[in-house]
């Protein structure tokens, strides 16, 4: 059973944690005791209905202020698949948040007020999710039950929408109309709009189809460990040297050909072992050790890949960074830790192209710096090089943090769109 992650984003008060709620509840993904919990917090608040969105506002302060501030994450799953939502927060100073949320996202829920249209909040998160690459984008137009269910309302919205996303880049654009307060479309077809010839939004979910998303062409193991055991418990694991990680990319069998960055030497691979036992085949995202046939002097933050198929070694990058931190600025000669894959390395600016407007997508050339949750171009010269992709090629070897080196916290998180 695969696994789909989706993001849900939106402006505050469009109804996501109502939203997520509904499709925990109406799945039966939530204890009984849990339900209790809601629905008598929902009365001593005076509600007259089971306030759903408590079941993923789990901050005391998101609670007070019925806002959602982190990241949170909720796990369900049907007989068809598995699912990890990421719960982002609407409001603008935590668009970094945001960015966390949907940077592993398959599919993100973009939630739109019936009644409100189209606002600046709802084409910023269309934008950072499309920034992001998120595959599949779904507009979920919510409280529907507040137009009297307009089939006008929501082509109204669709259009204006429509014609927005013309100027990103989304692949794969749905609408539904729904209401997450009373179910209509979040589980199964709603009888008050049977204008509506989709499917429920669950039902969506369940069948988008998201395995030609990955990249199974360019092959990319980015090292994270060697494994030498100390004590070999029995003789297979005497001479036992395997290389651990999370593939990145393509696909890996035994008795391939494979090639070791930087060296450049070429090897086969021996076997592939997981914690289940070894296997014939393995895929991006599978965590194994890889075995290979020759001993080469591999180590952590290493890469192997196909001698044909190489990623770029590349110490200068063209990055788009969303800046995180509260305290420092980005600017140029701001020397960091860049932290790629499994490799790390220390980096500096070298300029700031420009500062984007995420909600209007003017370009400021005359930014001088990059403050809290802003987004702009930048160049970076590594100490040494790194083997990477374009974003828009591989997600994984294309993106990267940036680390304070003082403080050892993150302050960025980059997406590279070219490299020398």
């Amino acid at each position: 059973m695969d696994i789909l992650r989706f993001a849900t984003a939106g402006s505050v008060d469009d109804g996501k944690s109502t939203l997520i709620g509904r499709l925990l509840y109406d799945s039966k993904a939530i204890f009984e005791d849990q339900l209790e919990a809601v629905e008598r917090t929902s009365r001593d608040r005076g509600t007259e209905y089971t306030d759903l969105s408590l079941l993923t506002d789990g901050l005391r302060a998101e609670r007070e202020q019925g806002i959602t501030i982190d990241v949170a994450y909720r796990y369900f799953a049907t007989p068809r698949r598995k699912f990890i939502i990421a719960d982002t927060p609407g409001h603008i100073q935590y668009t970094r948040n945001m960015v966390t949320g949907a940077s592993t996202a398959d599919l993100a829920i973009v939630l739109i007020d019936a009644r409100k249209g189209v606002l600046e909040q709802s084409r910023r998160h269309a934008f950072l999710t499309t920034l992001l690459r998120v595959p599949h984008l779904v507009l979920a137009v919510n409280k529907m039950d507040l137009v009297d269910y307009s089939s006008e309302r929501f082509e109204e919205i669709r259009e204006e929408f429509t014609s927005f996303a013309a100027k990103l880049n989304a692949p794969d654009l749905t609408f539904i109309p729904i209401s997450a307060l009373h179910g209509d479309n979040v589980v199964s077809r709603s009888e008050n709009m049977p204008w509506y010839n989709g499917s429920s939004l669950l039902h969506h979910l369940e069948n988008v189809h998201i395995a030609s998303d990955r990249n199974l062409v360019d092959v990319r193991f980015p090292v994270q460990y060697v494994i030498r055991p100390q004590k070999a418990t029995s003789p297979e694991l005497h001479d036992y040297r395997g290389y651990a990680g999370q593939i990145a990319g393509g696909v890996l069998k035994p008795g391939d050909e494979v090639m070791h960055l930087p060296s450049g030497l070429t090897t086969r691979i021996a076997a592939i072992d997981t914690f289940n036992g070894s296997v014939q085949e393995a895929f991006a995202p599978m965590s194994v050790t890889l075995r290979l046939e020759d001993e080469i002097d591999i180590s952590r933050g290493d890469m192997i890949c196909r001698p044909n198929n190489r990623p770029e070694t590349a110490q200068e990058l063209e990055a788009m960074v969303c800046w995180m931190s509260d305290t420092a600025r980005l600017a140029p000669r701001s020397k960091l830790v860049i932290k790629h894959t499994t490799r790390t390395a220390r980096a500096l600016v070298r300029d700031l192209h420009y500062r984007l407007d995420v909600n209007t997508l003017h370009r400021d050339e005359a930014a001088p710096s990059l403050g809290l949750n802003e987004i702009g171009r930048v160049s970076l010269r590594v100490t040494q090089p790194l083997f990477v992709d374009d974003y828009a090629r591989n997600r994984l070897t294309g993106g990267f943090i940036l680390i304070d080196e003082a403080t050892n916290g993150t302050v960025g998180a980059g997406m590279i769109v070219e490299a020398r």
